[in-house]
């Protein structure tokens, strides 16, 4: 595995931080702007550049080496600060596909599908980036990076990873001409069998989304 990662030496540590930190805050203006539902027939298309450009960060968080703290106990960053607001933006702006279904853990064997919001799942990776960015604006790199790294793998990576394909099913959905069912029913507060979990997800004609979106099927 230790050929595999990437080590300190590949790249001037300060070099990589900053270009670690120029990705996320891209990603948090990003999500910002577009929340504010300015462009909202470019939502989705906006949502799904800016996702793939911040897993392009995780990979490279990934790749690398462990990084370790420089203090033993994480200073305290102060309190978080509210995302409720951004949340309901993103949820206005992606009604009717903001509830999807995902499979948690590929790996788990016959793990059911369950449902999930786009909107929770981007205000979460807002969340845990913005942690890291407190450390990397106080001047605390490595712990930025330590931070990034460490819920890039145990929270926001696989979030963003399951948001992206929830977009990239929408619009690939709408560009091959390929209707959908109307979504009613798909509850992310519903413990649903995978029978129902197919049934119900996924019913949103392409003919509803293709407009509001700004996108045209493929003929």
């Amino acid at each position: 595995m230790s050929d595999a990662t990437l080590h300190a030496t590949d790249m001037n540590p300060d070099d990589f931080a900053v270009q670690i930190a120029d990705q996320v805050e891209s990603f948090l203006v990003a999500i910002t702007e577009v929340a504010k539902g300015d462009e909202p027939a470019s939502v989705v298309p906006f949502l799904l550049l800016e996702v793939s450009q911040l897993l392009l960060a995780g990979g490279r968080l990934g790749a690398h080496e462990d990084i370790v703290p420089d203090e033993r106990y994480e200073p305290d960053p102060g309190p978080e600060l509210d995302v409720d607001q951004l949340r309901e933006n993103l949820a206005r702006l992606l009604d009717p596909i903001d509830v999807y279904s995902e499979v948690f853990d590929p790996y788990e064997p016959r793990k059911a599908p369950v449902a999930a919001r786009i909107s929770d799942d981007l205000t979460d990776v807002v969340s845990d980036l913005r942690h890291g960015m407190v450390h990397y604006r106080a001047g605390r790199t490595t712990e930025a990076l330590w931070w990034w790294q460490f819920s890039y793998f145990s929270n926001w990576g696989s979030t963003a990873s399951a948001a992206l394909r929830a977009l990239q099913s929408v619009i690939a959905h709408v560009r091959l001409d390929q209707p959908l069912a109307e979504l009613d029913g798909l509850d992310t507060d519903q413990d649903l069998e995978d029978d129902a979990l197919e049934a119900e997800a996924g019913r949103v004609m392409v003919e509803e989304i293709a407009a509001p979106l700004g996108l045209r099927p493929v003929k």
